[in-house]
């Protein structure tokens, strides 16, 4: 089409819907996203500034010998911890302190004690809560919380399951808008550029948090493990209802055997520098010792050792590729799996998403409708698209509506206001 030619009433209409929905969920979610990306965009870069502020505990002078692992732990216990030994996690590098880790009466859900302890000498350097399998410390565990549920518990994290649920809708709306704007206009404008330029971000955004949400996430995972595509579980003899180790205390487990259950499973292929060897959950058990370096090349094989020897073993090879993705795309959209690159990627990605909100509200003050410029899209568009069409995208809405639940309760809502709304203009 040239810029000549006049639209058809069937593209405007598609225009038109597809304008009212970019515009209902840019102005009622945007505040959402905007929260979403920027704390994110802090979450992100926590690393580096993490190694500054607890430096105390992570690093000590790098020595030639170290002290074995059980001995580093007796320096821990030393300390007269309230909570039960788990697990330990030894130096990765020269410099580095062991992490002796408790679980703890009080603590919250994913959260143990470490004990810092230097591999070296056996001083004990502080004692920190960690938390998740990452072993975060306190100050990105407070940003993780703050990007994840605004500090306000499970009932907050309808707020980042609403961003993440919109944010897709948003940008691929927005694509439209813009690929319709430049074939019958000459102007382009900030706003869609920095749009597209995101894109793949936001999408990539959307669809792994979406995983970790509250109610699209259990659908996710329904249909991963009706696929076939979860990560498959370490078999843990004698490991009762304690197979994974989640948050298991074990029961009168002793620590002794610590150096030979690690040798056992660096024989057996276990050769990422950082690993976690945790304790048997029940008495006569199981240990479990996992790599856990996320980045790439991704490490996270584990074993499981029992009477001197490897009983079973899940390599990261063997996981489904569904289950690879995940993997991932998690650590992606943790920004860990590539290291700073990844950092940056999200910052500016996180920027750009700030970006377009910010400038977005700005395009709706200066065309709102008491401000004398612009003119809006008149209500009713989706009389001029073709039936079938609509029927069409009215069924697609519904199984998306289904599948992400606050992405459909909050679509109702908006035809909701927007029917109000459209009442109120004919009745003044």
């Amino acid at each position: 089409m040239s810029t000549t030619e006049v639209p058809s009433r069937t593209s405007f209409a598609w225009r038109g819907l597809f304008l009212r929905l970019h515009f209902y969920a840019g102005v009622l979610v945007g505040p959402f996203i905007l929260v979403a990306a920027l704390t994110g965009v802090l979450y992100a870069l926590t690393p580096q500034l993490e190694s500054w502020v607890y430096s105390d505990q992570l690093r000590v002078p790098a020595t030639a010998q170290q002290l074995p692992l059980a001995q580093q732990v007796d320096a821990a216990l030393a300390t007269s911890p309230n909570g039960s030994l788990v697990a330990v996690r030894p130096a990765p590098e020269p410099g580095d302190t062991t992490r002796v880790l408790f679980s703890e009466k009080g603590l919250g859900e994913s959260e143990r004690r470490a004990v810092f302890v230097d591999p070296g000498t056996g001083r004990v350097t502080g004692d920190l809560v960690v938390y998740g399998s990452s072993g975060i410390l306190p100050l990105r565990t407070t940003l993780d919380q703050l990007h994840r549920n605004l500090m306000l518990g499970e009932p907050g994290r309808l707020y980042s399951e609403l961003a993440a649920s919109w944010l897709w809708v948003v940008a691929l709306g927005g694509l439209v808008l813009w690929i319709t704007r430049a074939r019958n206009s000459k102007r382009i404008r900030t706003h869609g550029l920095i749009g597209v330029w995101v894109l793949a971000g936001a999408l990539f955004l959307s669809a792994t948090g979406l995983t970790w949400s509250a109610y699209a996430g259990e659908n996710v995972a329904t249909m991963r493990e009706a696929f076939n595509w979860t990560t498959p579980k370490l078999k843990m003899p004698g490991a009762g209802d304690h197979g994974d180790h989640g948050s298991s205390t074990p029961a009168a487990a002793g620590h002794s055997e610590v150096d030979t259950v690690l040798g056992v499973a660096r024989s057996s292929g276990i050769d990422a520098k950082a690993v976690e060897i945790n304790l048997p959950a029940d008495t006569g058990g199981a240990w479990k010792v996992a790599e856990i370096e996320k980045g790439l090349p991704t490490q996270v094989d584990s074993v499981a050792v029992h009477g001197g020897e490897v009983v079973s073993s899940v390599k990261f090879s063997d996981y489904p590729l569904a289950a690879k993705l995940t993997r991932w795309g998690i650590d992606a959209h943790m920004g860990v799996l590539f290291g700073w690159p990844n950092q940056l990627l999200l910052l500016l990605i996180g920027g750009g998403l700030v970006t377009l909100v910010v400038l977005g509200y700005r395009m709706w003050w200066k065309r709102r409708p008491t401000s004398g410029f612009g003119r809006p899209t008149p209500r009713g568009q989706w009389r001029k698209a073709p039936p079938a069409a609509l029927v069409g995208l009215g069924v697609g809405a519904l199984v998306v509506g289904w599948f992400v639940p606050l992405l459909g309760i909050s679509l109702v809502v908006f035809l909701v206001i927007d029917a109000i709304l459209g009442k109120r203009v004919k009745t003044t």
